[in-house]
C-alpha cells in the first residue's frame, strides 16, 4: 500500500520568534521530502511519527522529537496515524541548539508547553502570556537531553515491508527463517542484511519495538493488559517486568505520569 502526500500548508510565513501547528496526520500519509527557512521540531502528542533526514529513517513515540536545523532536507509522516505538533522556530532563535538533525527527549512540562502553545496559537496575546510560554518551550529546549536513537526504519522494500508487518502486529511470533521464507531469502540472508541495514539484529530490532509500541499503545489509553496481549507477550506480569527493566518504572506509573502531564 503505498503512501499518501500531505500538501504543504499554503502561505507559509517566517515565525516570529515561533509558530505552532497542530494536524492529523492520517495513517500512511506524509509530507514529502522538504525543507524550510527556519528550525523545525518534529512532534506528536499521541501515535508515532516516521522521520527520514540525513540518509536514516527512524521512528519516534510521544515521549521524543527531532530537532531540525534550518534548511535541512526531511520527510515526515506517520504509518498508523498521528497527533502532530510541529514548532517552527526562526533561524536566529535557534543560536546555541545543535546544527545537525537530534532526537532529544521530550520531558512532561516540554509536552505540556507544547500542547500549551498549540492551544493558544490563535488567540491574541494581549497579557503576554504567549510570549512566556514561547520563551519557557526555548529554555526548554536548550536543556533537553539528547538521545542516542530511536526506532531504526528501514528503506529498502523488502525489510520496509517486514517491519511495516511487526510494527501493525508486534505478537507477530514468526523469526528469521520464516520471515526470510515469505521474502524469498534464506534465514541467514535476512539475518545479514537487517543488521547491515538497520544496525541491530532482527530480535533486538523487535525487543525495541515492543517498548516503543508500548509507550504509543500506553499513552493512547489502552489498559496494561489490553497492551501486553496486544505486543504478545505470554504474560502481564511479563510485560510489566521488561517494561520496569527498560524504562525504570511500571506501566502503571508511566501513565499516571503522563496523565498528569496532558
Amino acid at each position: 500500500m503505498q503512501w499518501v502526500a500531505i500538501a504543504p500548508p499554503p502561505g507559509e510565513k517566517s515565525p516570529a520568534p515561533m509558530t505552532v501547528r497542530a494536524q492529523s496526520i492520517p495513517a500512511r500519509h506524509e509530507f514529502p521530502e522538504h525543507s524550510h527557512a527556519w528550525n523545525q521540531v518534529v512532534y506528536a502528542v499521541s501515535g508515532a511519527l516516521a522521520v527520514a533526514v540525513d540518509g536514516h529513517s527512524f521512528v519516534i513515540s510521544p515521549d521524543q522529537a527531532v530537532w531540525l536545523p534550518t534548511g535541512l532536507r526531511h520527510r515526515v509522516g506517520s504509518l498508523l496515524g498521528a497527533e502532530f505538533r510541529s514548532l517552527w522556530i526562526a533561524h536566529e532563535f535557534g543560536e546555541g541548539l545543535p546544527s545537525m538533525a537530534t532526537l532529544f527527549a521530550v520531558s512532561p512540562l516540554l509536552q505540556a508547553l507544547i500542547v500549551e502553545a498549540a492551544e493558544i496559537a490563535a488567540a491574541p496575546d494581549d497579557d503576554g502570556y504567549a510570549t512566556r510560554v514561547t520563551q519557557l518551550i526555548l529554555d526548554q529546549l536548550q536543556r533537553a537531553p539528547a538521545l542516542p536513537s530511536a526506532l531504526p526504519w528501514p528503506r529498502s522494500p523488502a525489510l520496509t515491508s517486514l517491519c511495516e508487518a511487526l510494527y501493525a502486529d508486534p505478537a507477530d511470533p514468526r523469526g528469521p527463517e520464516a520471515w526470510g521464507k515469505a521474502l524469498g531469502m534464506s534465514g541467514r540472508t535476512l539475518a545479514r542484511r537487517f543488521e547491515a541495514e538497520l544496525g541491530t539484529s532482527l530480535r533486538s530490532w523487535r525487543r525495541r519495538l515492543r517498548l516503543f509500541r508500548a509507550i504509543e499503545m500506553l499513552g493512547g489509553g489502552r489498559g496494561i493488559t489490553e497492551t501486553a496481549v496486544s505486543l504478545g507477550y505470554s504474560s502481564t506480569s511479563a510485560f510489566i517486568f521488561a517494561f520496569r527493566s527498560e524504562m525504570g518504572s511500571s506501566p502503571g506509573a508511566y501513565t499516571q505520569r503522563q496523565g498528569r502531564s496532558s
